[in-house]
Order: structure tokens, then sequence, then C-alpha cells
């Protein structure tokens, strides 16, 4: 029996030469050629990769499918950040795109990102469809020989000059922004750093060169892979600001001039309050489930609507596509601006954070502290499981019977449009499997660091100690 592909949060992804193997990739592509010319979608295809083992080649065999079955493809000079590539296609210069990258995930992962007309991932529906028609393929489908395409383009000058359109240039300018930027051996070095440089911030990057391995360590901009952009920052003396992308660019992480490392919903509160403050977030705001609820608290003070989704960005970019919210972000470093695109990009966000702090030199924190003043201290994390059976039946059992009490709170409502959410007076406790791992991600928000810690605790214990677990109706848990 042939192991099927399945599209998760953001894509295809698995093992490299496990999952992610050339015949995959093929009946990959067969698929989305198929579903383009049923759907009269359009026929212009771009392919592309970021800095990952065997990107060249992966595109090139999906390529030399797609171009067979007679579709108009274009190979995209890569390296190439994800922003770049979903920006062109909103701005309607292809059908379609697959981009060959797995993200933030270790190094010896690949995957694929199908893009759509639009700018974004593709919609659950028609990753749903793709699955089945490589499923067909698989089966014993036919591929036609392939072709090679005839078209290399670059889209990076037309993304910037797009880019520069969003920021306010004169106060960046005159802000004297001094930024170390971790471009975490990603797509990202060589763009965001010049798109920096170019609206007038001071640069030092680092971690730019294109290496397969990452430096030995996954590219995920978290704390426990920035210790080298934090000492950077603490270097400077707080005169530098830190910023860091992912390995495919589409997330950001902040790291302020002491070298605290900011959450993901504070950064993205900070960036809601400035675009607020300035005119740019005039219409409502998209976040996922897991997001803080700070920047919800935020949003509200300026009259900004809030309305929440599942988990994965696809579903705030539809919100966005959908003219229903001008700003969108998430829990994971994701933001998106309307006016400038409608899926996540982790290089506009780092300019944004440069501009606010061009207008404002004190450091962050203290912006942070004046949120807290105002809407009581709010912290924010996130762990996960290994995702075993046992745990797999405690979730389903923990979505039919929500407890009545996690961390010695009451739950006030639960929500199961994405595993399952229980919110509680000063925070949440949230469950689900992981879209793009086996891992089952637990996600919590207390009034504080040391209550974060206690309630990631309980959310463990809910998938880990069956007992209490089952107790949970009859009077707690955690």
């Amino acid at each position: 029996m042939v192991d099927p592909i399945r599209f998760g949060t953001s894509g295809w992804r698995g093992t490299l030469a496990d999952e992610i193997t050339g015949p995959r990739v093929r009946a990959l592509a067969a698929a989305v050629a198929e579903w383009l010319i049923a759907s009269g979608s359009g026929h212009r295809v771009w392919v592309a990769h970021d800095t990952r083992w065997l990107g060249p080649t992966l595109a090139a065999t999906a390529a030399g499918v797609l171009s067979a079955r007679g579709l108009a493809v274009s190979r995209v000079r890569s390296p190439v950040a994800t922003p770049v590539v979903t920006h062109a296609l909103g701005r309607g210069r292809a059908d379609a795109a697959l981009l060959f990258t797995a993200s933030h995930n270790p190094p010896g992962d690949h995957g694929v990102k199908v893009i759509g007309a639009g700018g974004a991932s593709v919609s659950p529906t028609e990753g749903r469809r793709l699955e089945r028609g490589v499923a067909r393929v698989l089966r014993g489908g036919t591929i036609a020989p392939a072709l090679p395409p005839r078209r290399w383009i670059d889209p990076r000058p037309t993304y910037l000059r797009s880019l520069r359109a969003q920021l306010d240039g004169d106060a960046l300018r005159a802000g004297r922004v001094a930024v170390v930027y971790d471009a975490m051996y990603g797509a990202g070095a060589g763009l965001c750093d010049t798109a920096l440089r170019d609206a007038g911030v001071r640069v030092a990057a680092f971690r730019t060169a294109s290496d397969p391995r990452f430096g030995g360590s996954a590219p995920d901009p978290t704390p426990a892979h920035l210790g080298a952009l934090v000492r950077r920052v603490r270097d400077g003396g707080g005169h530098w600001l830190g910023l860091a992308n992912d390995g495919d660019a589409d997330r950001l992480a902040v790291v302020d001039r002491d070298g605290t490392v900011l959450s993901e919903s504070e950064a993205l509160a900070l960036l809601v309050d400035h675009l607020a403050r300035t005119g740019r977030a005039r219409g409502g705001l998209a976040i996922s489930l897991a997001t803080g609820t700070l920047v919800e608290r935020v949003a509200r003070e300026h009259g900004i609507a809030v309305e929440r989704h599942p988990i994965g960005f696809k579903y705030l970019s539809a919100a966005l596509r959908r003219g229903r919210v001008s700003v969108a972000g998430e829990e994971s470093g994701g933001f998106a601006l309307g006016a400038h695109g409608i899926d996540k990009d982790g290089i506009l966000a780092a300019c944004l954070v440069a501009e606010l702090a061009a207008r404002d030199p004190r450091p962050l924190r203290n912006r942070l502290r004046a949120f807290e003043r105002r809407y009581g201290v709010r912290a924010c994390g996130r762990t996960a499981l290994i995702c075993d059976d046992t745990r797999r039946i405690r979730m389903e059992s923990l979505r039919r019977s929500p407890p009545d009490r996690v961390d010695g709170r009451r739950v006030r409502a639960v929500d199961l449009r994405d595993g399952i959410r229980l919110e509680l007076a000063d925070g949440f406790v949230m469950a689900r499997s992981s879209g793009t791992e086996p891992r089952i991600r637990i996600y919590a928000e207390a009034p504080g660091r040391t209550a974060l810690r206690r309630r990631l605790e309980a959310g463990h214990r809910l998938l880990d100690d069956g007992s209490r677990a089952a107790r949970g109706r009859r009077g707690g848990v955690g």
C-alpha cells in the first residue's frame, strides 16, 4: 500500500528521501497540473525553492512534469523567500506556484507549499483535492515525460519596490535605527537586510550564508535558537534591535535592546498598535485561536474589530482576501498587511518593527509595560508533545468531554474548531495536533511567566494523566 501525502497547516512536509522523494514530487506536480487544467484556474505556474538540500533538484523535477502537461512554467531564480512568491501571485503574475521549503522545520525535512492565484496557500478543500490526485497517480496513474522549462524570472526587485511603498521612509531615515539581523542561513538573507538598508536602517547581518544544514539546528526563530542574536544585541550596549526570520522568511522574531526575546503575541500587539496609530489598520484584525488576548485588547481599544480563526495562516489569508480585515497575525510569528499581500511576510514585519523603533527610540519593553498597566500582565507560550496513539485517544476524549476546570480555574468557554481551546478568566489553554509535524502542541496564556509555566504543565496533564483528565468534568485538572 502506498502511503498518501497529507497537506498540513502550511503545505506538505516530511523527511527528505523518506516521505519527500522524487517520485512523490512528480506525482504532486501531476496532480497540480490536473487541478489547474480541470478547474480552469489558469496555466501559468512558477516553481521555486529555498536553501534546503536538493531544492534545485526537486524544483527541476516538478517543473519538468508541469511543462510536459502543457502548462507555462517559469523557474524563479532561487533560493527565494516565500513572501516574494506569494506577493507576486497576489499581483496576478502567475496562477499557481510550487515552492519547495519546509519553513522552520529541521534540516533533514523538506516540503512544498502550493500557492494559489490570490497569493496564499491553497484552501483546505483544494488541498484535499490535490491529496486525492496524488493518490491516483501513486496507484498507477501516468506521468508524461518531463520537459525543461524555458523561462527564468526574478521577482525580487518588484517585491522590494512594493515593500518600500508600505513604509514611512522619512521616519526610518530620520530615526537612525540600528538592527542586528539574523537570517538563520535561510532565504531571507540578502533580501530582508537589503530592504532594511534601502529604508535607511543601519544593519549588521549574520548567518547569511546559504547553508542547507542551517548551522546544525532548525531555522526556527524561537528563544531556543536565538542565543547568538541575543548575545550580539547585548554586546551592542542597548543601541541595537534584533530581528530574525525563519528558513523561508515568512515569520519574524524580535529581540529588544536589552536582549529580551519578545513573545510573538507581544510583537504582534506592538505592530497592531503602530499600524492603528499611523492609520494603516483601518479594517478589522484576524488572529488565530492560539494568539494571546493582549493583541485583541490593543486592537479593540483602537476600535478595530477582531475575529479568531483556526491555526494555519490560510484561514487568516481568506479573511484578508474577502476584505473583512486589513491586518492578520498569529501565535507563531506570522503577520500580513492586506495592502501589501494576504500571506504572512516576515520581511515586511521586520521593516515595520524597525519603523516603529524609528518613530519612538525607547526600548520596546517600555511600550509593553504601558500595555500591562492598561490591560494587565499576559504571558503566552507553547510547547509540544510527541503524538502517540495514547495521546491521540485522550485528545478525542477531551473534545467529547471538556473539563470544567483547568489549572484551578473555571473554564468559561470551549472552542472545538481546531483541537480544543479552553478559555479561562485570566487566559486560556489550547491543545491541537500539529499540521506539520507528529506533535500535539500545547498553547497557553496566563498572568505572568510563573503562572504560564504552571498552565502549560496543566495542559500536559490533560493529555498525559488520563485519570485526572477524566475527572476534569467532576472537579478539576491541573
